[in-house]
């Protein structure tokens, strides 16, 4: 009876095993502990297309389906020849595909813009390409000129919407025997993250050539702590040695004169603990102040930074080491400047002139790149953004 079962079984399995969608992945089974979920990685949302349905990357585009559309109505709808659209995806002419699913197309349309329903012109690209002269145009623009006014922008006064960015997905183009779950598991990916970007069926089936995107990796923000490694941080201290006699007890007096005396020959200096505190406290902060003087405003939705007071030709210094991103000016050609720093950060310096940089120019931490404006009160607009949303830069100063 036992060999009976054993047979059955053993053909159970041979015969799922000739089926082309079987994932082969037993690491489930039994209600074991599984570690699968862990090695997955956080992923980005999938960016919106376009009103044709297009989303554009540097390296490609593609069409995503919309309810009831088929592979003729897209190729209709963005203006490619149905047999192209259908042979660059491995499926028939005509077949009807389920919403949300990606088309790679064959070759590249109109850009998506405005006029197509994108909040941009151009491909999504990372935040740190994004233009940020539009930036420097519009979201540093309210800060107020103590003078009475108001630093207006050179565009129009309504903020444009920021540009979708992201980064481009890899492209895998599925293979015989290849499931959604066997797939998720060689880029490291949720099969939730694989279907919500190539809008799988409820079977989650896959075709011999269906190209699928891979959700690209979610950024993640840089620690503002330094961490070490384990056992990387402080010398462990030498114990004493067992062959070496303790030291006899002294008097007080004996004690109080030791103390007093000059140290031996070798020994090593007694180092400053007030200088080692006030560099590890500093050394915390991501960026260093880019002018002294009292913040005579703080953050907020409505100023997007910070306004530091300071007499009229003050220094203004890089917070940290980066590139000159943009420079512009307002409509009272009052100069902004913005620098791009490492991690996706960009710090903006408004209400300055006397520039000592230009576009394009690497500059080190603390390097003088502008003057305080004169003004009543005369005064450092300061931003600190990641990508392209403001944060309150009190996090990043020391």
């Amino acid at each position: 009876m036992r060999f009976t079962a054993t047979l059955v079984a053993s053909a159970s399995l041979l015969g799922l095993a000739a089926c082309e969608d079987l994932d082969s992945d037993f690491r489930g089974f039994g209600g074991g502990f599984n570690t699968t979920s862990a090695a997955q990685k956080a992923t980005e949302p999938r960016p919106a297309p376009d009103d044709r349905g297009i989303l554009s990357y540097p390296g490609y585009q593609v069409a995503v389906a919309r309810r009831g559309d088929t592979v003729s109505t897209v190729a209709a709808r963005i203006g490619l020849p149905e047999s192209e659209l259908a042979a660059r995806n491995s499926v028939p002419p005509g077949a009807p595909l389920n919403a949300g699913s990606v088309l790679l197309l064959p070759r590249r349309v109109a850009e998506p813009s405005p006029a197509t329903g994108a909040i941009a012109t151009g491909p999504i690209r990372p935040a740190e390409q994004v233009d940020v002269a539009v930036l420097a145009d519009t979201a540093i623009s309210r800060a107020e000129d103590r003078t009475g006014g108001t630093i207006t922008p050179a565009q129009p006064a309504t903020p444009a919407r920021a540009p979708q960015t992201g980064q481009e997905p890899i492209r895998h183009v599925v293979k015989s025997g290849e499931t959604a779950y066997s797939v998720s598991r060689l880029y490291g990916v949720s099969v939730q993250a694989l279907d919500d970007w190539n809008g799988l069926d409820d079977k989650l089936t896959l075709r011999i050539g269906q190209t699928l995107l891979i959700p690209p990796e979610a950024p993640s923000r840089p620690s503002q702590a330094t961490v070490t490694r384990p056992g990387a941080g402080s010398a462990t201290p030498t114990p004493p040695s067992a062959a070496t006699p303790l030291p006899k007890d002294e008097p007080a007096a004996a004690q109080t004169q030791t103390s007093q005396a000059k140290p031996a020959p070798g020994t090593p200096a007694s180092p400053d603990l007030g200088k080692q505190a006030t560099q590890a406290s500093a050394s915390k902060a991501r960026f260093s102040t880019p002018v002294q003087g009292n913040i005579i405003r703080a953050f907020s939705a409505k100023s997007d930074g910070i306004d530091i007071g300071a007499p009229a030709g003050t220094a203004v210094k890089a917070a940290d080491a980066g590139t000159v991103a943009a420079i512009t000016q307002s409509t009272d050609k009052v100069p902004i400047l913005v620098l791009r720093h490492s991690g996706g950060l960009l710090t903006v310096y408004a209400n300055v002139d006397g520039l000592t940089v230009a576009k394009g120019d690497k500059v080190s931490k603390g390097q003088t790149i502008a003057k305080v404006r004169s003004g009543n009160p005369s005064f450092l607009h300061f931003e600190v953004r990641d990508g392209l949303k403001a944060v309150d830069p009190a996090q990043y100063l020391p």
